[in-house]
């Protein structure tokens, strides 16, 4: 059998059964939303094959049957039946200033009635896109499969200026709400993108949209199970990045792929001017509607991590009928690259910082304990060391457990390097007797854990913050 292409980069689905590409079929997904439903909104991280997933459904209306041989929907749909299809995506467009989102989407409502050989008067963005589909309806004697794209860019593009973003929010708000109107007109509808905001700041107008963000049904209607890759969302099957799959098999080695696409400064400086540390990342917990939605001007801390794709559902708890859901790294990539952009943030000297990594990891190779005491003064000199001392470690991807309960007490950190266990308690000079870290190590007996597990733990007199 002659080797298929990675579809690295492709979001049509065109493109990647007429090349012959490696395809994972997601097409048992779309009849059972059909079955059990109408109008859908799906939240995922970027890179998560949500445009692939909205041009299937494309093809699919439009009937496009020689594309679907072989897989699950071929036998399950009636192929003599074809729909017109809105088909939008916000995914090209830069929203910063203000009136962008209009003239984006007029551009694109220009494009499907030339297309379709209709026309329409309205110069308003909501009264122009009902019309649109009235009006495909009518021409083809079908009801409209409405597809929308990255439905929250020209919000999420405009954070950093409030206003913009509002005005953005607004008027989407108003050509969502179109949707709703047009119910007579609509066969199904499927929005994306990777936030949701919440049903009255955006959605109050189309008050019908069922959320499967976080239905266990839907686990992995985007991204590759195990079962596809020998053939990470709620449910019992989770899911890998394709982006970081498809790039690992073409470059045949581990990478940040996913990471290194942007982490968005937005991002990182909301951390930051929040005070959240690093610390607090890995052990992050919020209820369903915490996690779900956010609003220009109340961005939960937790809801952007989980939304974006730096945090994800760990496990979860019933807390009273309501579901408690812990947050946690997906991965190591994550981990290490977010610490990574906070460090950069932090210490804002790139230089200093990769100096500094590069020194840390070799002082640990070979146990220079004076180094090491040498080289953490110096990281705890102007930055708050919470943040930054282990930012340095997690950055370089170390196996690192903090705060770690024993019967005796809790640990501050232990490190698991080169085959030794590392374990830190942190003191401050000015409030602690020097030697009161190892004193409290010894006491609390912190090393007896990880002895019992036959791991080496190198002597160290340890340093105090001064």
């Amino acid at each position: 059998m002659n080797k298929r292409r990675l579809p690295i980069g492709m979001q049509t689905f065109r493109e990647v059964r007429e090349e012959n590409c490696y395809y994972v079929d997601k097409t048992a997904y779309v009849r059972r939303l059909l079955d059990e439903g109408k109008h859908y909104f799906l939240s995922r991280p970027r890179r998560f094959g949500k445009s692939l997933f909205l041009d299937t459904c494309k093809e699919l209306f439009e009937g496009n049957e020689r594309l679907f041989e072989g897989l699950y929907i071929h036998d399950h749909w009636d192929w003599s039946v074809r729909h017109p299809v809105l088909h939008i995506s916000f995914g090209s467009g830069n929203f910063k200033e203000p009136g962008s989102a209009h003239t984006h989407l007029m551009a694109q409502l220009d494009a499907v009635e030339r297309q379709a050989g209709v026309a329409s008067a309205y110069v308003t963005g909501p009264e122009r896109f009902g019309h649109l589909m009235e009006a495909l309806h009518g021409k083809a004697g079908r009801t409209v499969a409405v597809l929308i794209d990255e439905y929250d860019k020209p919000i999420l593009d405009a954070l950093d200026t409030p206003e913009v973003a509002r005005a953005n929010r607004d008027y989407l708000r108003g050509v969502y709400a179109a949707i709703e109107d047009s119910d007579a007109h609509v066969r199904f509808t499927f929005l994306t993108g990777v936030s949701k905001f919440s049903k009255v700041s955006l959605f109050s107008g189309l008050n019908n949209l069922k959320d499967i963000t976080l239905d266990p049904r839907y686990s992995a209607i985007c991204g590759y199970t195990d079962a596809d890759l020998d053939t990470v969302w709620r449910g019992k099957e989770k899911v890998y990045n394709p982006f970081d799959v498809l790039l690992l098999f073409d470059r045949r080695e581990f990478d940040a792929w996913w990471f290194e696409t942007g982490t968005p400064t937005f991002l990182v400086e909301t951390l930051f001017n929040r005070q959240v540390g690093s610390l607090a990342l890995g052990d992050m917990a919020g209820t369903g509607d915490l996690l779900s939605t956010f609003d220009v001007d109340d961005i939960g801390t937790e809801a952007l991590l989980f939304q974006t794709g730096y945090l994800t559902i760990t496990d979860e708890e019933d807390l009273g009928g309501e579901t408690l859901f812990r947050l946690g790294y997906p991965n190591r990539e994550v981990r290490q690259g977010l610490n990574k952009s906070l460090l950069r943030h932090l210490v804002r000297d790139p230089s200093r910082q990769m100096a500094n990594s590069v020194r840390l990891y070799r002082l640990l190779e070979v146990n220079d304990f004076a180094g090491l005491k040498t080289l953490i003064q110096a990281f705890f000199a102007s930055i708050p060391y919470e943040c930054v001392f282990y930012s340095y470690f997690a950055g370089l991807g170390l196996d690192i457990t903090v705060e770690d309960s024993s019967s005796h007490g809790r640990l501050d950190m232990a490190v698991r390097f080169n085959g030794n266990v590392y374990l830190f308690e942190f003191k401050v000079v000015e409030l602690a007797p020097a030697g009161a870290a190892m004193a409290q190590l010894q006491e609390r007996r912190y090393a007896d854990k990880y002895r019992a597990l036959g791991q080496p733990i190198p002597n160290w007199r340890g340093v105090q913050q001064g």
